[in-house]
């Protein structure tokens, strides 16, 4: 498998902004950036366009590809940029291309309870199937984004990385999972937030002293639980900052919360043999929609 980090191009906001962020990516792990956009001959578009100069849209998309590959290489000098225009089904190419990549990174576009759903259904279809990890990019996401600001307020890319977030359930854990997080906090220089969620009790809804020293010895146990499971990962990962936040409550508003100041949120997504389905998780969902940062979705089994 030939390393890198690759990324699905488009004319969209949101692609461009995806290319960007693949390329600062692609930098800090020291690997070739791979450009590809997708010749659909029976797209939608196509078929509602029976006039459309087939041949000039082709070379459209060829300059497209040319013009974004060596924009990057003006913008991040040092990298290697690898663009192709291939041919087939959107969803099809994009998940052989993460099969043999380091990641896949996407344009994703909405945000809020309506515009939430505007992910796009081929963003959503190659993450509910590639086995490798899958990054979603906002349009506008800018490096600066990723940063802390200034002394004096302002954004900028020199300035320390904000907190790369990753959602933990310590009743099923992951070694994919947290050890992606871990390398993607380790690149950036970034304290790692570990946020794990667990369910408020029946009886906390009442204010007798017993239900809040109950409440407050679930508390205790859930953080002790969360400590002991971080244990191993902190002594394999000694230069990274692990910030650890068990919350009670619901574990995809949890998150999304939590997320507010993150330059990645990394989320998991089980890996199913069933052909039925989204196979996108309810708290993957949240984290795609409702989550600013460029959101990382890693496949586990």
């Amino acid at each position: 498998m030939s390393r890198s980090v690759t990324v699905g191009l488009d004319d969209s906001p949101e692609s461009r902004a995806a290319a960007e962020w693949a390329a600062r990516e692609a930098l800090l792990r020291g690997l070739p950036l791979k450009i590809i956009y997708v010749w659909e001959p029976k797209s939608a578009y196509v078929a509602r366009a029976p006039l459309l100069d087939l041949e000039k849209y082709q070379r459209w998309a060829e300059q497209l590809t040319h013009e974004s590959a060596e924009g990057i290489r003006l913008r991040h000098p040092g990298i290697e940029v690898i663009a192709e225009k291939l041919t087939g089904t959107v969803a099809d190419i994009l998940c052989e291309a993460a099969g043999s990549a380091d990641l896949l990174v996407l344009g994703s576009r909405g945000l809020g309870v309506v515009e939430g759903f505007l992910v796009g259904s081929v963003s959503l279809g190659v993450v509910a199937r590639a086995e490798r990890p899958v990054v979603l990019v906002r349009a506008g996401e800018q490096a600066a984004d990723e940063h802390e600001p200034t002394p004096a307020g302002v954004p900028s890319a020199a300035a320390r990385f904000r907190p790369v977030v990753v959602g933990f359930d310590i009743e099923a854990p992951d070694d994919t999972l947290l050890a992606f997080a871990l390398d993607a906090a380790r690149r950036r220089g970034a304290p790692l937030r570990v946020v794990h969620a667990w369910p408020e009790p029946p009886a906390s809804r009442y204010q007798s002293g017993g239900d809040v020293r109950l409440y407050d010895t679930l508390e205790r146990g859930q953080a002790s639980l969360l400590s002991k499971s971080l244990r191993p990962w902190r002594k394999k990962f000694p230069d990274v900052e692990v910030i650890e936040a068990s919350r009670c409550g619901s574990a995809p508003p949890i998150l999304v919360n939590d997320s507010r100041d993150a330059s990645l949120v990394v989320v998991g997504r089980r890996i199913r043999t069933s052909s039925f389905g989204a196979h996108i998780g309810h708290g993957t969902h949240a984290a795609l929609h409702h989550i600013a940062a460029p959101v990382a979705v890693v496949a586990h089994s």
